[in-house]
């Protein structure tokens, strides 16, 4: 996969799919913290059927991605601008006919990335999907901080592999797990690319006091033409701080809402919804994008 070196000399893995043909809608696909850009590989042919390529990246410290030298200035905004750098990028190789994209479609981290990307750079997303994320950094919800401990221990043993089937267990469950071993066998491998720097950074982001989509929320509608919050019913408390978050998103919309944002919450499905809610995840998800 291609490497794309950042201004400060950081490179950013990613994935541009018919590189020959810029003029093609462009959806990028961002993901969840302890994964790579491929954990979309299912999604990927989906988007080719309607006419649209895709744009893949992996965060900081993961997969072929360097983590910054001072791990804790890692934030939202920062992975943001790091993203709209190869946006820019690819634009001047006239791999892109322009920065703007088709779509925007993340979980978890990626999905709060994508909220803050398309803030900061109004009119560069035209529709923005936001999957299984926090709306807040633990501080600014007044929730108990769950990541310091993890960080502590991956440091003691300088890897993260004890953590991630743990990780796997909260995204899907005990069952799911048991029930799909050459899926959960793909993404060990997958999140095995992930460093403790890489962790650490992506932590330092998820507790900043700066990580608050709340406090932005009422920008989307200056920024997106519509948006579409999906959430797995299982994903602790994510469909209730979701639907708030997707009232918010209303609320900057105004007396033009309708149409604008929508709501779903996909049955039996966890933190990662695209994955054990795919078939739902798409029936919701691919009409948004075709239109």
């Amino acid at each position: 996969m291609p490497l794309f070196t950042l201004a400060d000399g950081r490179a950013v893995r990613y994935a541009l799919s018919s590189p020959d043909e810029p003029q093609r809608p462009t959806v990028l696909l961002a993901s969840l913290l302890a994964t790579t850009g491929a954990v979309w590989d299912h999604v990927v042919p989906l988007l080719h059927a309607i006419g649209l390529r895709t744009l893949t990246y992996d965060h900081p410290g993961h997969g072929g991605s360097a983590a910054p030298k001072d791990l804790g200035s890692n934030t939202f905004e920062s992975m943001a601008d790091d993203v709209y750098s190869l946006l820019a990028g690819l634009a001047s190789e006239r791999k892109l006919s322009n920065i703007r994209l088709h779509a925007w479609v993340g979980c978890s981290m990626g999905a709060a990335t994508g909220v803050v990307f398309a803030t900061r750079y109004p009119g560069t997303v035209r529709k923005l999907v936001v999957c299984d994320t926090i709306s807040a950094s633990p501080a600014n919800m007044g929730a108990v901080d769950a990541f310091g401990p993890r960080v502590q221990m991956v440091r003691e043993q300088g890897t993260c592999a004890s953590l991630l089937p743990g990780t796997r267990e909260r995204w899907f469950g005990a069952d799911w797990i048991a029930a799909h071993p050459d899926m959960i066998a793909w993404l060990s491998q997958l999140m095995s690319d992930t460093t403790v720097d890489g962790f650490e950074t992506s932590v330092a982001a998820l507790t900043s006091h700066t990580f608050d989509l709340r406090t932005i929320a009422s920008q989307v509608a200056e920024s997106v033409e519509s948006v579409l919050l999906v959430v797995g019913e299982n994903d602790a408390d994510l469909p209730v701080t979701m639907k708030a978050l997707a009232d918010d998103f209303k609320k900057g919309f105004g007396t033009a809402v309708e149409g604008k944002v929508g709501f779903h919450v996909l049955p039996a499905a966890g933190h990662a919804s695209f994955i054990d809610g795919f078939e739902e995840w798409k029936a919701v998800v691919i009409p948004f994008l075709s239109n």
